[in-house]
């Protein structure tokens, strides 16, 4: 009969987008996604189809599949009952206290869906798959906690199918993607349960993009694929550092070296660092899996990819309060972008939360603009303990704004910090005759024409790429 009914464990980011594909390109399989949040599913299930997160396309398809084959609920226990499949789509956070704080995984809403799924199913046999980010063995720990719980008349099979989505592109990632990853063991009933998920994926996708490995292999490709993204961001932005001392162009470097076919153009983009859920969060589990398998050196290798990362943030900083006479006590600064990157409202780990950070605790006055993040997210990150430990300094130093133009409008600077495409054609003219003199542009993610600001008048800096200021460097 093959998969019929599918539950996915988890509403957010991953589940809800990958399950909406689903029963898009699936229409003789029912999906269920479920969420202990009834916030969250409520938005899922709205009439105006504001859904949680933004996603382009993603409303589309949900209004298309709704109610006929794509369901939301908090019917945790029903969902499961009914499923053939079970994605196990989670929240993964890094550790915040004990043994491997600030680099491990922490598993308990992994472990909390393994217990609950055990707890439910009575009979029948079912295919749990690992959708979160997960360590090498977690799957492992699926199995064992399952085996151990469940009931006469029932058997489970645990297989690891990584997602490698990047918001902003999700649903043409879900729709066009380079390969999909199954990992199981090599059982019979293993082998069996593998092929009955590719089955799923088959109905749009080609047999030679499905990739079958065992477990372990599935679980490690995931954590080394964006430890390698999160590398590549890492090592031209330490490049940009380089051309700004030298006089160098990042981007001529990078057009130069992503020629070499061995090497590649794709994230060769000098900016602020990289942001989202997946790469910091992945690259500290990899340092931590190395820490745990005595692997010292290698560990090193890793961290250093984060410490560059961290290092770009605090130096655009630096540069910004350089620039203004070396001191932006109660001076305002415009934020231009919130989210870590462009089509999505994710903040999670964004530049423009440690640049502010670095600002607010020099005293600046931050005027805050992003078209996709709402206002009380923005204020929720940056009075995070980790950022801000006094919430009354963000209140007083910080104001957001629904309109561009009114966040710049009297202001000392403004920072791009996501490359939000309206920046790109913004009435700089407007925009220099609002601000205060000298104006200053810091192009974060190097997407305006510093020519056309250098000529209006602005003193631009970019990463990556040396000062462009009237009378200096050639530039009159």
């Amino acid at each position: 009969m093959g998969i019929q009914k599918v539950c996915c464990i988890g509403a957010g980011y991953v589940g809800g987008p990958t399950c909406s594909v689903i029963a898009y390109k699936c229409s003789d399989v029912q999906v269920t996604v479920v969420d202990l949040s009834q916030e969250r599913i409520d938005q899922w299930n709205s009439k105006d189809f504001s859904l949680p997160i933004y996603e382009p396309a993603l409303k589309d398809i949900v209004q298309e599949c709704r109610g006929r084959n794509l369901f939301f609920s908090t019917d945790i226990d029903g969902a499961i009952r009914e499923a053939d499949l079970i994605f196990i789509s989670v929240n993964t956070p890094t550790k915040t206290f004990g043994i491997g704080k600030g680099r491990a995984p922490d598993l308990k809403y992994i472990e909390a869906a393994a217990r609950r799924i055990a707890k439910i199913t009575t009979v029948g046999n079912k295919i749990v798959v690992e959708k979160s980010t997960v360590p090498v063995k977690a799957a492992e720990s699926i199995q064992c906690i399952l085996q151990a719980n469940k009931k006469s008349g029932c058997s489970f099979e645990v297989l690891s199918n990584p997602e490698f989505l990047a918001e902003g592109t999700a649903i043409k990632d879900l729709l066009n993607p380079d390969r999909v990853l199954i990992g199981g063991d090599e059982s019979k009933s293993g082998r069996q349960a593998m092929k009955d998920l590719a089955s799923v994926y088959e109905h749009w996708i080609n047999k030679d993009k499905i990739i079958l490995t065992n477990t372990w292999s599935s679980e490690l490709s995931k954590l080394a694929a964006n430890a390698f993204l999160a590398q590549r961001i890492s090592s031209i932005n330490a490049m940009s550092a380089i051309c700004e001392a030298t006089g160098a162009d990042v981007s001529e470097v990078a057009h130069a070296v992503g020629k070499d076919s061995r090497i590649g153009p794709k994230f060769l983009q000098a900016s602020l660092g990289f942001g989202g859920s997946c790469f910091q969060k992945d690259v500290f589990n990899l340092v931590y899996l190395c820490e745990a398998l005595n692997l010292p050196h290698v560990a090193a290798y890793w961290q250093q990819v984060i410490s560059m990362n961290d290092y770009q943030r605090r130096r655009f900083a630096s540069k910004i309060i350089n620039c203004l006479f070396n001191t932006v006590t109660d001076k305002k600064i415009a934020i231009l972008g919130f989210a870590f990157k462009k089509d999505t409202g994710d903040t999670r780990e964004s530049s423009s939360i440690y640049v502010s950070k670095h600002l607010m605790e020099e005293g600046a006055r931050l005027n805050i603009y992003d078209p996709q993040v709402d206002p009380d997210q923005i204020l929720s990150e940056l009075k995070h303990p980790s950022i801000c430990d006094d919430p009354e300094k963000v209140d007083r130093l910080v104001t957001v704004f629904s309109n561009p133009y009114e966040a710049i409008k009297g202001t000392h600077a403004f920072a791009v910090c996501t490359e939000w495409d309206e920046f790109k054609t913004m009435d700089y003219r407007a925009v220099y005759d609002s601000m205060l003199k000298p104006a200053f542009a810091f192009d974060g993610r190097r997407i305006l024409d510093h020519s056309l600001l250098h000529q209006l008048g602005f003193h631009i800096e970019t990463v990556g790429k040396k000062t462009l200021i009237s009378g200096v460097n050639g530039y009159d």
